[in-house]
């Protein structure tokens, strides 16, 4: 069974911002909203989520049509305006930076510079 992110005590918390904007409460609205943690937090195919959380198709269909309406964008920045400082992880966070490496980056052929011998700087 995978790991699950929501906790008894923080999934009330989280199901009244949801309901707020307009997400409808079906029986398995947490099992949705845990299979699209898991698949942000894995990096996997909507394919390959768990059975666990019921199926793929319908999580991927909730999750774009939360994103296109900004529905996503709306429950990220009420958590952010109204922040649950008691609330504690089961795990702990380790921060880690990104970078992108310029040799990994696809540029377009042309993009090399310029033909002239004159500094373009």
């Amino acid at each position: 069974m995978p790991r699950l992110m929501l906790t008894d005590e923080f999934w009330p918390k989280l199901e009244k911002i949801l309901l707020q904007e307009a997400i409808y409460n079906k029986r398995n609205l947490r099992m949705t909203v845990e299979g699209v943690l898991y698949r942000m937090r894995v990096g996997c195919p909507w394919r390959d989520l768990p059975e666990i959380f019921g199926c793929w198709n319908s999580i991927y269909k909730r999750f774009n049509a939360w994103s296109s309406t900004n529905k996503w964008s709306r429950v990220f920045k009420a958590l952010i305006i109204d922040p649950d400082w008691e609330w504690e992880w089961e795990w702990e966070w380790e921060w880690e930076w990104e970078f992108i490496d310029g040799s990994y980056v696809k540029a377009h052929q042309h993009s090399a510079g310029a033909a002239g011998k004159k500094p373009q700087a």
